[in-house]
């Protein structure tokens, strides 16, 4: 419905006068561009396991034009955390809210038996807070979101029950690009919803990464011209595997992994340090103890390996071709120069076996239901329907340069990606960097803030949570470096791993293997790549730090899972000892050649 200008100013006043403020929100009285009469329009564009360094502008090799357009134009931040996996990440995102208070403590899919049933592991997002795009809906927006969803499946779940007034959603974490094709018998298809409906069957021509921008910009098109701004939620679902894609796409990068990850971690370092992303000196994290030197692998393995880097560098670009899509549509409807954009990972690049863990082993169920719907395993057929291909830890590590681990831990190869703002609210300098502590919680205040609307006191007749984050405004207007002081912390906790960072001090705990099992010390400031624990050498730092932890555990109702996902991992994986660079030398040791001045036949 068409609503003028009077009226949504009239709307935005009168939900101002029924709801209390935070102080972000009391502070966009005036909204940054209210001089011009017109509020900007706003796209978040998500990646699903995007990693650190898979975009050109943050040092990849893969071709992303249109997103390094975005870095050009606007600001990159190198300091910005998710959460570790892809749900907790969503609900933090729409409600700026806790993930123990916002009901996903734990993923739906892993909660403990001790969170059942418990506050705050609903494993869906709750009615217990409101929604960016309820509020922003409410501020006069139209509100559009397509992609995947995976906040609950509930008519009073999905996405028009939680403010978007448009959408086209695969309400599941994963599955095929190409149909409903999903991994489990008890789940042998994927729910889709349009619109408030649920899908009895997909358009013809579904292809996951197109059709989510089809759908954005039918969504633009049917209200353009009425006056109002919009907030699209672009969620891909690429390149989270399996690697589906176009042939097209497959053959971009033939033979160019074929050197092996450590090749590429060491290259992608290099022009991070070029790029000014990191600075010289910055270590890359150590390669993880039970993968291979790909130098010693024989050819075929070393290029089959390769063959699924190709696949997922083939992902990336195909998502950024799509994201051109929508920037040439903007453009030619002049709504580009007023619109605001928000582009990042929703965590670490997936470095787990997903595909393994849930198909299990022969004779169980979902082992047969595997074999029979995803059977396309020939290397020839990788990315067609029924193929199930992922890149493994190896890759995953790559992704994240220079950063420890992947997705699903607490190092910062799994909380911490790359983040590019671009539009008018950005007064910073074109194709800046900023280091500052940033959080995907600030999102929220933030787009309150640039929409001049409020956080309500109540929902649903219960006091409302309070938001996490910080507004970005001043930061990007250039008056700030970082919306945080030193003295404030964030903190992070799921299946049981945890994390604290408070200035450029890292607390960590984590299951072994990939922990110790005890809380570790890190000085991020020259210690990225979390290689040096201090913990023995700081204990005062060390018990400062828990004392933090402990407070947050108090305020936000963390309930450490008694069941976890590395359970047995220690037994599974070979024992863990350092990584060096050409040890042990039995195996880097090249054959000796005497000079040939002493070479001689035998008497």
């Amino acid at each position: 419905m068409k609503v003028t200008d009077k009226k949504r100013l009239i709307r935005a006043a009168l939900v101002g006068a029924l709801v209390a403020t935070t102080a972000a929100s009391q502070a966009a009285t005036s909204p940054p561009n209210a001089g011009t009469g017109k509020r900007p329009n706003i796209v978040i564009i998500l990646g699903d396991d995007l990693g650190f360094s898979d975009i050109g502008a943050f040092g990849s090799e893969i071709k992303t034009p249109n997103l390094d357009a975005f870095a050009a134009t606007g600001v990159r931040f190198t300091q910005f955390y998710t959460h570790a996996s892809c749900s907790p990440t969503r609900s933090l995102l729409l409600s700026g809210v806790d993930t123990h208070r916002n009901g996903l403590g734990n993923m739906d899919e892993w909660t403990a038996p001790n969170q059942m049933g418990k506050p705050g592991y609903e494993g869906y997002l709750t009615d217990r807070v409101a929604t960016l795009p309820q509020l922003l809906k409410d501020a006069g927006y139209h509100t559009y979101m397509a992609g995947k969803w995976h906040m609950g499946k509930a008519p009073n779940l999905i996405p028009a029950a939680r403010g978007f007034e448009r959408d086209f959603a695969l309400l599941d974490g994963a599955g095929s690009y190409w149909d409903m094709r999903n991994f489990t018998a008890a789940t042998p298809l994927s729910t889709f919803t349009e619109d408030g409906r649920y899908l009895k069957k997909l358009p013809k021509d579904y292809y996951a990464t197109k059709t989510y921008t089809d759908k954005i910009v039918s969504f633009i098109e049917a209200n353009r011209g009425d006056g109002q701004p919009f907030f699209a939620y672009v969620s891909h679902q690429a390149p989270h595997d399996p690697y589906h894609l176009p042939r097209a796409w497959r053959y971009r990068h033939v033979g160019a992994y074929d050197k092996g990850w450590d090749a590429v971690r060491h290259e992608r370092l290099q022009r991070q340090i070029e790029l000014g992303i990191t600075p010289a000196g910055t270590e890359l994290s150590e390669r993880m103890w039970f993968l291979p030197d790909p130098i010693l692998l024989a050819p075929a393995p070393r290029a089959i390996l390769g063959k699924k880097m190709e696949l997922y560098a083939g992902m990336v670009e195909n998502m950024d071709f799509h994201v051109g899509r929508l920037i040439d549509y903007l453009k030619t409807i002049g709504e580009f120069d007023n619109t605001i954009f928000i582009v990042f990972g929703d965590n670490g690049a997936e470095g787990t076996d997903l595909f393994k863990m849930i198909a299990g082993t022969p004779g169980t169920r979902d082992y047969l239901f595997a074999a029979i719907n995803w059977s396309q395993t020939h290397p020839n057929a990788w990315g067609d329907p029924g193929s199930y291909v992922g890149y493994g830890p190896m890759w995953a590590q790559a992704s994240m340069t220079p950063f420890s681990q992947y997705k699903g831990y607490v190092a910062e190869g799994g909380i911490r990606n790359a983040l590019i703002v671009s539009g008018p609210i950005v007064k910073r300098a074109p194709g800046s960097i900023n280091h500052g502590v940033l959080h995907v919680a600030d999102i929220m205040p933030t787009l309150l803030e640039v929409a001049g609307a409020s956080y309500p006191k109540t929902v649903n007749g219960q006091e409302s949570p309070p938001l996490m984050g910080k507004s970005w405004v001043r930061l990007l207007a250039g008056e700030e470096e970082s919306p945080r002081s030193g003295q404030e912390y964030l903190a992070w906790e799921l299946f049981g791993n945890r994390a604290l960072r408070q200035g450029d001090w890292k607390l960590r705990w984590q299951y072994r293997p990939f922990g110790k099992g005890e809380w570790e010390l890190f000085n991020l400031a020259d210690d990225a790549a979390e290689r040096r624990d201090l913990a023995s050498e700081q204990p005062e730092k060390v018990k400062a730090l828990v004392a933090l932890w402990d407070d947050y555990v108090r305020t936000n109702n963390v309930i450490l899972p008694s069941r976890v996902l590395s359970e047995g991992m220690e037994k599974k994986l070979p024992d863990r000892y350092p990584v060096e660079a050409g040890y042990p030398p039995l195996i880097y040791k090249r054959q000796f050649i005497p000079p040939a001045n002493m070479m001689a036949d035998p008497k």
